[in-house]
């Protein structure tokens, strides 16, 4: 992936350390709507689900204090603005088209732990969406977590984890976050196969081919392997290819982000075609 070609974003924020920020949550289930709120946020980021980390029997959960300046790469730093400006310069006329104004999001970057709108978190959960604050976090060490751990290695599969939180900002312009909160609260299952929260990772996959479609259109900035890089990643963080190496058994009905099938299935429908409108993971079979 030729990154270079892209642009250069002015909404990557670096945590510059000393908290702040909003509520942090500490031992037990949070229990105000707003902890609510921060358990259906995280249980929606990239590859892990924080009801594991936040239902441990009385072990301490992570409470995100004040923390350490994040110790940015230069070039890191550059590559992230440029895949940034690029969802901005791919979602910023789609809406337009749609007679829509899209509101660029913040992506902050830290180190070990951070506070949000939505609550504390910690490089655990990996990258996430807060819509309470419309921004996307990214722990500084999560690309070499995905080389080391989930086996995903190159620009464009770097790429792709970005795309698709930005994915999540647009499901939260667009009404979704909203619309799937008011079926939660009518009792509308959320984990397992067929719930909730797959439907929504997966959009948010799709939503990444999307952008992947247009960026290429933009600055044909691909290159050989890019897109197997891509789809590499995404059948490494299905929720059975993550149950299965860390268990040794796969459990549909605590499923959160879809199968590796599927969420290479919904990249490749929003890749191939360019269109949001293709994206209804909501009708149907996920």
């Amino acid at each position: 992936m030729d990154w270079q070609k892209g642009g250069s974003s002015d909404n990557v924020e670096v945590d510059q350390g000393g908290g702040g920020g909003g509520p942090r949550f500490g031992g037990g289930r949070p229990t105000s709507l707003l902890g609510l709120v921060v358990l259906a946020v995280l249980g929606w980021i990239f590859f892990k689900n924080p009801l594991a980390l936040l239902d441990q029997g009385g072990q301490q959960n992570p409470v995100a204090g004040p923390s350490a300046p994040a110790q940015v790469d230069p070039g890191q730093k550059a590559f992230v603005s440029a895949v940034l400006h690029s969802t901005e310069e791919t979602w910023g006329p789609i809406f337009q088209a749609r007679g829509m104004t899209y509101l660029d999001p913040k992506l902050h970057l830290f180190s070990g732990s951070v506070n949000t709108a939505c609550g504390g978190a910690s490089a655990a959960v990996g990258p996430f969406y807060c819509p309470a604050d419309q921004k996307v976090y990214l722990d500084v060490s999560f690309f070499q977590q995905l080389q080391d751990e989930l086996h995903s290695s190159g620009d464009f599969a770097r790429a792709y984890v970005i795309a698709h939180e930005v994915g999540h900002h647009v499901q939260k312009l667009t009404g979704v976050f909203d619309k799937v909160a008011a079926a939660r609260r009518r009792g509308v299952p959320m984990d397992g196969a067929d719930g909730l929260s797959v439907r929504q990772e997966l959009q948010a996959d799709c939503y990444a081919g999307v952008w992947a479609y247009h960026s290429q259109q933009q600055l044909n900035w691909l290159q050989p392997g890019d897109i197997e890089s891509a789809l590499n990643a995404a059948s490494h963080i299905g929720d059975d290819a993550l149950q299965q190496q860390a268990q040794g058994t796969v459990r549909p009905d605590t499923f959160t982000h879809g199968t590796s099938a599927q969420r290479v299935k919904w990249f490749k429908t929003g890749f191939s075609s360019g269109d949001m409108d293709q994206c209804n993971t909501f009708a149907g079979e996920p």
